[in-house]
Formats: structure tokens, sequence, C-alpha cells
């Protein structure tokens, strides 16, 4: 049994995909199995997999493509090794990765899983200067603990680059695999369950390659329908929060949380809600107000939230009404709106509503 489980999802990565596996392959740490899951690809990808004649690699086919979460579960699933390491197709390790890492983590058995530093390149492998690459610094975070990292997920989003982690199996086997069911942040949705659990730590080196696609083509590309769908998966991930039970982790965790009152623990979902609605993001609010009129379900619940807090039902109704959630237009907005179109000849507006059949 090798000690690393190398994990790759490929998805129509021809081009880069025999780089990607041969940076894992002659890493200088060599105790290690390579588990491919092609998640249907329609070009030549497996074919260039199964060039790489080695006897270490170990892959499967998917008929159909059925995400990059399931292909990644996939091969985590048939993962044998102590630990975990995952690669995106289109990226690339440094010689030295594995051994840094592994020798970090044998080292410090408290750490759940470690992520490195992120050298940013183009399509061509070529190396992106700072300068030129508006989010080059988006990895480039101090270590903090795990509280910190929480509290940093919850109003800020993600700063760990995926494809450098190395994760103890246990891990996975405590806090379960890639929700299948996302698409956009099943990398941070993970990291939020791990830290709820597990301290983590960065590696001062910039140990991956990480290529930047021509037209926004990364999985995380900066596209309205990207921008859409993460708003809807964050939500979702929010609700890991409320598994927090314990009031001095969570005051650890969100210290500013006592500017609503004293933090008790059979209340934290109401103090979670209200961090939400103070974060100023249509989903944070949205969460924030069904997590509350959740809460106020239960009279017993309304009761005590009223006599301990002086938050009462008007004043979720008050919080409903100032968050404009869905992003409805206003009064004016719509009588500007009439305005405009009023000054719309009407053979051009018989053309618009001809042109909608």
């Amino acid at each position: 049994m090798s000690k690393v489980s190398v994990v790759i999802a490929s998805f129509n990565h021809e081009k880069y995909v025999r780089e990607c596996i041969q940076s894992a392959l002659d890493q200088t740490y060599q105790d290690f199995e390579v588990l491919v899951t092609d998640d249907g690809s329609a070009d030549g990808t497996v074919g260039v997999i199964k060039d790489l004649r080695d006897a270490r690699i170990h892959l499967n086919v998917f008929a159909q493509n059925e995400g990059a979460c399931r292909a990644a579960n996939d091969c985590i699933r048939r993962a044998s090794g102590e630990y975990v390491a995952l690669l995106n197709s289109d990226d690339a390790w440094e010689p030295t990765k594995l051994q840094e890492q592994v020798a970090f983590m044998d080292n410090h058995p408290d750490i759940g899983a470690c992520f490195t530093r992120v050298a940013f390149v183009d399509e061509s492998g070529m190396p992106i200067k700072a300068q030129d690459y508006r989010f080059s610094r988006v990895f480039d975070v101090q270590n903090r603990s795990r509280s910190a990292w929480l509290n940093h997920f919850f109003f800020k989003g993600n700063c760990l680059c995926h494809p450098s982690i190395l994760i103890r199996r246990r891990c996975y086997d405590d806090i379960g695999l890639y929700d299948e069911r996302m698409a956009s942040i099943p990398d941070l949705d993970a990291w939020v369950r791990l830290c709820l659990k597990y301290e983590i730590h960065i590696l001062d080196k910039r140990l991956i390659r990480f290529r930047i696609r021509e037209h926004e083509a990364n999985a995380s590309g900066d596209l309205l329908p990207n921008h859409v769908r993460v708003a809807f998966e964050y939500k979702q991930m929010l609700n890991h929060y409320l598994r927090i039970r314990d009031s001095g982790f969570f005051l650890e965790t969100f210290p500013q949380a006592t500017r609503f009152g004293e933090v008790k623990e059979e209340y934290i979902p109401y103090f979670l809600s209200r961090l939400a609605l103070q974060a100023g993001d249509n989903f944070r609010d949205l969460w924030g107000l069904e997590v509350l009129h959740g809460l106020l379900g239960s009279s017993t619940t309304a009761a005590k939230l009223e006599e301990n807090y002086g938050f009462r039902y008007r004043d979720l109704h008050r919080l409903a009404a100032e968050r404009n959630v869905f992003g409805l237009p206003s009064g004016s907005d719509l009588q500007n709106l009439f305005r405009l179109l009023r000054k719309i000849p009407g053979a051009v507006l018989s053309r618009i509503r001809g042109s909608g059949n």
C-alpha cells in the first residue's frame, strides 16, 4: 500500500494532462499511487493517459460527464494511502511538492491538511507576472487558527488552493467527501467542514503551477453564470456553521458576535443569523433571514429571544423589508423605466414585442 494517493479528476484536458500526470510521476518522493477518473472527456484525454504506461496509474473512465466532484470522489473511494493529494488535470506540481508536504505532515500529527503557495502560469505554461493577473495574490494568505479560518470563510470566501492540498485520508472518513450537488465551491464547502474539526497549514513555498486559461475557461472563470452559482452554493455552505454548539469556540470564531448580546450555546443560530445580516450580500442576508424565520417558528424560542435579546417578530418583519434579497426594483426604478419606455417610438416597441414571439 502506498503512503500517498494522488487523485486526478480529468475532463477534456488533452492538451495538459500529460504534463499534469508526469509532474506527479517525477516527484522526488516516490511512495504513491496515481488514481485518475476521467469524467467523460470528449477529446483525446483518455488516450493520452493510457499512453503513460506506468503501473502506478490506475484509470477509471466515466461513460458520460458526471461532474468534477463525482469524479474526485470516485478516486478518493479507491484511494489506499494514508494521505491524499489532489491535482487538477490542467495543473502541475513542482518536483519536491509531495516530499515537503509529507515531511511536514509526519512531523505535525495535529494538522489535518496542508496547502502550498501557488505559481500562476498561462496556457503554454509560462509564468504570469503578478501585475498581469488581478487575482495573483488570492492564495498569498497567512496561516491562522481553525477558528480564524472559519471566520474568514464565513465573511470573505475561499483563499486556499485546492490542487495544492495534502490531506489525511481519515479526514475524509470523518467529515465526508465532496458534495456532489456543488460545482463551484465544493472545495470551500469541504474546508469549512474540515476546520470545524481540524487545524490546517499553508507551506510558504510555491509548489504548484496553477494554469489560467484564456477566455475564462477555468472552472472558476470570472463569468456571470459562475458567480450566480457561487452565491447559491455559498448559501448552502453556511448551514455547516449551525453545527457549532460550544459557545467558547463560537466566540473564538466570531468575537464580534457580542455586539448582539451575551452568547449562550442554545442561541448560537440566532447570533449566526445576525452576523450574516451584517455582511452586506444578498445570499447571506437571505440565509440569515431564513435562520431567524426558522427560530421564530417555535413560540417558546420566540419568547426566549425576546426575553434575552429583545428580538421580536416585528424585528424579523423589519429586516425582511429592509434586505432586498431578490433584487426587486424600487418604485423610482420602475417609474424611470416607464418614462424611458414612453420615449421609445411605437414602431420600435412593436418590433421588440414581435421578436419575443
